[in-house]
């Protein structure tokens, strides 16, 4: 099987964990910060972290829009907590000057599982990830309010939409690269295959 080339936007987040879990899951891993960087991979993960900072430096490393023009193209893309609220058409609850790169039809809400000292883990059923629940690791975690048509719910916990997928984008509220379980980093990794 091919390695196909995955990369981790790392302009703020948890950017060291996620490259370690591709890799982990047979991809060739790499940082992303500069569009000609984004230009030379398969398919991207964009991290947990504080997604108004993200937004505010993905605009001013110049990314925004070469990450929305590869995304309507319909490059693989992978976000986790801060990635789930970038991935986002509409934020529920958005900081002042806060934008997203869209690509899923959902509205999220930022922080709804709590604050930091709030955090907790769980297990959560995903669908198409085979081998039991997987351990979600929630930190300041959003949670998807409503999706459109095209979007497939993957996972809910608690009553709340916790993983989706919209053609070749997938998203969760959790952190798996938190965990030594790296199925949905071989799930994508997959979808990237599958879209080369």
């Amino acid at each position: 099987m091919n390695a196909p080339a995955i990369g981790v936007l790392a302009l703020q987040g948890d950017v060291r964990e996620h490259l370690a879990a591709q890799a982990r899951a047979g991809a060739v891993a790499r940082t992303v910060r500069r569009p000609e960087e984004l230009a030379e991979v398969d398919g991207l993960v964009i991290p947990g972290g504080e997604s108004t900072t993200m937004s505010k430096l993905a605009a001013l490393f110049g990314m925004l829009e070469p990450l929305r023009a590869r995304v309507r193209a319909g490059m693989p893309v992978y976000g986790t907590c801060a990635g789930m609220i970038m991935l986002a058409e509409k934020i529920l609850d958005p900081r002042s000057g806060q934008e997203t790169v869209g690509g899923i039809d959902m509205i999220v809400r930022r922080n709804a599982f709590g604050r930091q000292n709030e955090s907790f883990e769980a297990a959560v059923d995903v669908a198409g990830v085979e081998g039991g629940p997987v351990e979600g690791v929630f930190i300041r975690a959003p949670w998807v309010e409503s999706v459109g048509a095209e979007v497939q719910v993957l996972a809910e916990y608690g009553g709340h939409v916790v993983a989706v997928r919209q053609g070749m984008a997938l998203a969760t509220s959790f952190h798996p690269e938190l965990t030594g379980d790296h199925r949905l980093h071989r799930f994508f990794t997959d979808m990237v295959r599958s879209a080369q």
